[in-house]
């Protein structure tokens, strides 16, 4: 198969721009150019950037996502890395449900707590101004609950 970035992308369902990135990273191997300067990508890179995009959507970050290709890369090797990768991240996703269960619980105790009383008697207000008012000590920042996906 011999198609053009623009080819891949369709194929792929990942944006031009993406797959250029990927290749700049080294994640995703450059296309062989042709004689109009032009990247041509083979089934092996549709392959790759499929899991690279699976991989990306279940949340991995970059530099898992570069190992489990180097475990891929080595056929005959152990799978034990792989496998100890995705159980990491399986840590790290129940860690981030934990910490969005305690803010759910925290938002719908100061929601709760609303009797429209006017701003300056908001439990919302108070409780976001003053952590005291808080009902649990630890919120963990918003970034850290939510997949950091740069791509």
């Amino acid at each position: 198969m011999n198609m053009s970035i623009g080819s891949l992308s369709k194929q792929t369902g990942v944006k031009v721009t993406t797959i250029r990135y990927y290749e700049m990273i080294h994640l995703l191997p450059e296309g062989v150019r042709d004689g109009g300067n032009r990247r041509r990508y083979d089934q092996s890179a549709v392959d790759r950037l499929r899991l690279i995009r699976h991989a990306r959507a279940m949340g991995f970050e970059i530099d898992a996502i570069r190992s489990l290709i180097d475990v891929i890369d080595k056929p005959a090797g152990s799978c034990r890395e792989a496998d100890d990768i995705a159980r990491s991240h399986l840590e790290d996703v129940r860690r981030r449900i934990r910490d969005l269960q305690m803010l759910e619980a925290e938002l719908a105790r100061m929601a709760s707590g609303c009797d429209d009383q006017g701003v300056a008697n908001c439990r919302v207000m108070s409780s976001l101004t003053d952590h005291t008012f808080c009902g649990t000590e630890h919120h963990s920042h918003p970034a850290t609950l939510v997949s950091r996906r740069t791509q």
